[in-house]
């Protein structure tokens, strides 16, 4: 693929078939991704794409309709080299057949193909892949087993990169070669050098049939030029055209006059037209036997130095599209190929030994001494350590591992060494999630790329028509005599070869190759710098384009506003709170409340289990467990003693009320101061259970008063005021009660008025269509309001908060370790530091910045250059000459198009003020 119209080429093709659900082409990665029905017919996906004329294969194959398959299971491919017969894959198979768990032949090698899959359930270190292979090598001393690891998508494109970078490269050494001699010839000798130069009149003179030596030696250097290395253009440009109007094409037959051709058919159409003309004009010049031939009238030389550059600026645009997509690879080459195995071998001592990373499995033990790299993610089992984990987070400070604690792959230990158990390979990594999340997010199109699609359409024909008219009108005006006969400065050919020359420079200074490119370099490159600074843009160049419109910010308030983390109760008052009662019965009671929250993983009800158990050791077993959304929880507590068996729920006032539990007003006052200190609320009531009484129940009684101390970040008051000052506005959305949710947007700077409190997690999804219903966008920070509805953006914790991060215009979740994969979200912050929301909104804005300014400049060149190549500006005279471009100079003016977008992209990737996109600290 070369341009934009490759791209809408295959696109259009394949979305023409009824059992193809979606189709997603990148220029930039030379790939596509195919949703369609019925496995069976991906070969007609890549037959459809083969009889465009393009190469194709298949990387993945993944049915969507599958459940995924157990976290622990793996598959891997085995390269098996020393296959020598029919046999040897019935040979390794009945090897593998000792195996008695769970292990299934995926596919069969052959001698043609000797890759083998397996799917397996790993119980190291007894049962692993090691173990598979050291059981084929066993079943035959001539076989060799391996893990086989498939190319990935970006070593895949980088080959065909490569080869096409070869391809150009050898018609750019052979034109360059070329291109000497031509310089010498025909601008040195037949334009600069004076005619009474004896060399030039050598060259000058008539040779064969009249025609000069000088343009017998162009010929003769343009010619393999034309043909050896303009083929690129010719191939290209004739494969379209066949796959266009092949036999069976769906394309409608209408459609194929004003919807065809690439840049391939641009470039092609130009040497052509320069190359024949010019050999037309020759074979003129023989049979016509003029007394003076102008050598303005052919163009061989026009035809090297057109082809040269052109080449030139596709050798450099294909270098550029590598470096835009250099983040993936850079992500994937922070896993190690290596790791040190701790086994336990006969004697009961540990040895270490030096293994692939592919040969690690699940459960098996491996050592990560100081400055090395996890070589998959796991737990810590023995020693503690800090990691610098800036590569998956974009936060350099080190973080402390102890035993239990997660590391992952991609980080790296700096000080003493520590053991590691092995919870993530295969794929299965933080850093494999990473990746995956970047490269899909690489391939989603903005709605701004639509544009482009549109225009790059219907662009081929245009200029095809454009220089049409163009060479007839010129040629109408010379016949007609509209135009003065001095201009005429050919000396054959008459007004049908001088016009030509303008229909030449329109068919190769016309480049839709800068408005395909504007956009998707300028996500490419900013998905990386968001990848570099700890953000996942998984909902790719839509995702940046609505973050760059945002108008409001709406926070969720636990664990993104606050620490959230690990809260902590700082006040609690335990009901009845006189000393006759029993020390028992409370320390019953706590390990009653205790045994609830343990099943809740809610921040608060970790911090109340932490409370429980610092004030009892005591075990309690609980029954009928219920969870109420937003509320809390209710479960029975059951004793061998029926009178002390009881029924308690905990939770927030709202559940109080539902039961009618009778809060007093000395409680109701504490419970407001606590409020009022932007504390969290947590209550808890009882009801006795007897069946003797069990028709005059009385009523819940409450039990426990909680406070939980949940402070603000320490950044999130910078954090607000530098939105603010943005012209974004800022949003407070909490489950807590008002006075709390209140307290905490005072203290963080926002608006009392801009906080919704007391809202269900089902609720909060409501809230954000609210909110986009009444607020409106301005057009900056002390503007008024326009009539567009603001855009907004919801920051959360990515589970609680996920309808309302799926309502929202941006989702922005606040994830860590294995949160990475919040499918609601479009974007995952991988630290909880708030200055990352900055960081987003700030690159986005600084991407479509960047992509408006690629696409004004792709358009201001064409519509500047195709009328200065049409003549236009002919009429105007300069130091003695008409202003026109010439057919060489207007090939070095469209290489250098392409080559300043993709350019202007990868400078988003500098450091200088006011061209790279740099993170502006908030303090």
């Amino acid at each position: 693929m070369t341009c934009a119209v490759c791209v809408n080429t295959i696109t259009d093709e394949l979305s023409k078939r009824d059992w193809v659900s979606t189709v997603v082409v990148s220029l930039v990665t030379n790939s596509a991704t195919i949703e369609f029905k019925d496995e069976d017919k991906v070969g007609q996906v890549v037959e459809a794409i083969e009889d465009l004329g393009y190469e194709a294969t298949v990387d993945t194959l993944v049915n969507l309709d599958e459940g995924k398959p157990p976290t622990q299971e793996r598959a891997v491919e085995i390269l098996l080299e020393g296959m020598y017969c029919e046999h040897c894959p019935d040979r390794v198979a009945r090897s593998l057949a000792g195996f008695r768990r769970q292990l299934e032949i995926v596919s069969q090698p052959t001698e043609q193909h000797p890759i083998m899959k397996v799917s397996y359930v790993p119980e190291a270190p007894t049962f692993t892949v090691r173990q598979i292979l050291a059981a084929i090598e066993a079943s035959d001393p001539a076989l060799t087993a391996s893990t086989h690891r498939p190319l990935t998508l970006e070593e895949r494109s980088k080959q065909i990169l490569h080869r096409h970078q070869l391809q150009l490269l050898y018609r750019v050494v052979l034109t360059g070669i070329i291109c000497i001699p031509t310089f010498i010839i025909g601008i040195v000798y037949m334009n600069l050098v004076p005619d009474k130069n004896g060399s030039k009149q050598y060259l000058m003179a008539p040779w064969a049939s009249g025609i000069s030596r000088g343009q017998i030696s162009m010929f003769i250097m343009a010619t393999p030029v034309y043909f050896l290395a303009a083929d690129f253009f010719h191939t290209r440009a004739l494969k379209e055209i066949k796959a266009l109007w092949r036999h069976g094409s769906r394309t409608p037959v209408l459609h194929r006059f004003y919807r065809f051709g690439s840049m391939n058919t641009l470039m092609s159409l130009g040497t052509t037209i320069a190359y024949v003309s010019s050999v037309a004009q020759l074979i003129a010049a023989g049979v016509n036997r003029p007394l003076e031939i102008n050598n303005s009238n052919f163009y061989f030389d026009s035809v090297v130095f057109l082809t040269f550059f052109l080449l030139v600026g596709r050798l450099i645009e294909s270098f550029s599209k590598a470096r835009a997509g250099d983040a993936v690879e850079m992500l994937g080459k922070l896993r190690p190929t290596t790791a040190i195995l701790v086994e336990h071998r006969g004697t009961g001592k540990e040895e270490d030994s030096v293994v692939q990373a592919d040969l690690l499995d699940f459960g098996d033990i491996v050592r990560v001494p100081h400055g090395a790299s996890p070589p998959a993610d796991g737990i810590v089992v023995l020693g503690e350590s800090n990691f610098d984990e800036s590569s998956l987070t974009g936060e350099s400070r080190p973080v402390k591992k102890r035993v239990g604690d997660e590391v992952f792959s991609g980080t790296v230990n700096k000080d003493a060494p520590v053991s590691v158990q092995i919870t993530g390979v295969a794929g299965k990594s933080i850093l494999d999630q990473i990746v995956n999340i970047v490269r899909e997010g690489q391939t989603k199109r903005a709605p701004m790329e639509q544009i482009a699609d549109v225009m790059t359409t219907y662009f081929v024909p245009a200029i095809t028509l454009i220089a049409i008219l163009t060479w007839i009108v010129w040629m109408s005006l010379g016949l007609s005599g509209r135009i003065p006969s001095h201009w005429l400065d050919v000396s054959s050919g008459g007004w049908v070869a001088w016009s030509l020359q303008f229909a030449t420079a329109v068919f190769v200074v016309a480049c839709p190759c800068g408005l395909a490119l504007a956009a998707p370099t300028a996500i490419f490159v900013g998905g990386g710098l968001a990848a570099k600074h700890g953000i996942l843009a998984k909902g790719g160049g839509e995702a940046f384009e609505k973050a760059s419109k945002i108008d409001c910010v709406v926070f969720d308030k636990m664990g993104t506003l606050t620490m959230g983390g690990e809260p902590s109760i700082t006040d609690s008052k335990i009901y009845p709170d006189s000393d006759d009662v029993d020390e028992a019965r409370k320390a019953t009671f706590l390990a009653a409340l205790k045994a609830v929250e343990e099943n809740s993983s809610h921040p608060i009800a970790k911090a109340i289990v932490s409370f429980c158990a610092s004030k009892t050791s005591k075990y309690a077993n609980i029954d009928n467990l219920e969870e109420i959304p937003g509320k809390g929880m209710k479960a029975t507590y059951a004793s061998s003693n029926p009178e002390s068996s009881f029924e308690l729920i905990v939770g927030n006032e709202a559940l109080m009320n539902e039961f009618s539990v009778h809060i007093s007003p000395i409680v109701t006052t504490l419970l407001q101061k606590w409020k009022i200190e932007a504390k969290s609320i947590a209550l808890a009531a009882t009801k006795p259970i007897s069946p003797a009484i069990e028709v005059l129940a009385p009523p819940y009684t409450l039990a426990a008063a909680l406070s939980i101390s949940d402070p603000a970040r320490p950044e999130a008051p910078a954090i607000v005021r530098a939105l603010q000052t943005r012209g974004i506005a800022v949003w407070l959305l909490s489950g807590d009660n008002p006075t709390t949710a209140t307290a905490v947007a005072l203290q963080v700077g926002i608006n009392s008025d801009n906080v919704i409190a007391g809202v269900l997690p089902a609720q909060k999804a409501e809230k954000i269509t609210y909110l986009q219903s009444i607020l409106k966008a301005c057009t900056g920070p002390t503007s008024e309001s326009t009539t567009r509805r603001a855009a907004i953006a919801m920051v959360g914790d990515g589970i609680n908060d996920s309808p309302a991060l799926t309502t929202a215009d941006v989702g922005v979740a606040i994830g860590s370790g294995s949160d990475v994969a919040i499918s609601s979200a479009d974007f995952v912050l991988l630290n909880s530091d708030l200055h990352s929301v900055v960081s987003l909104l700030d690159l986005s804005r600084a991407v479509f910045r960047r992509i408006k300014f690629n696409f004004g400049w792709a358009l201001v060149y064409n519509c500047i250059a195709v009328p200065v190549a049409e003549g236009c500006l002919y009429p105007v005279v300069s130091h003695g000459s008409h202003v026109r471009l010439d057919p060489v100079w207007t090939s070095l003016a469209m290489a250098l198009s392409s080559i300043s977008v993709v350019t202007s992209s990868l400078m988003l990737r500098s450091r200088l003020p006011g061209v790279g996109f740099r993170v502006q600290r908030v303090e």
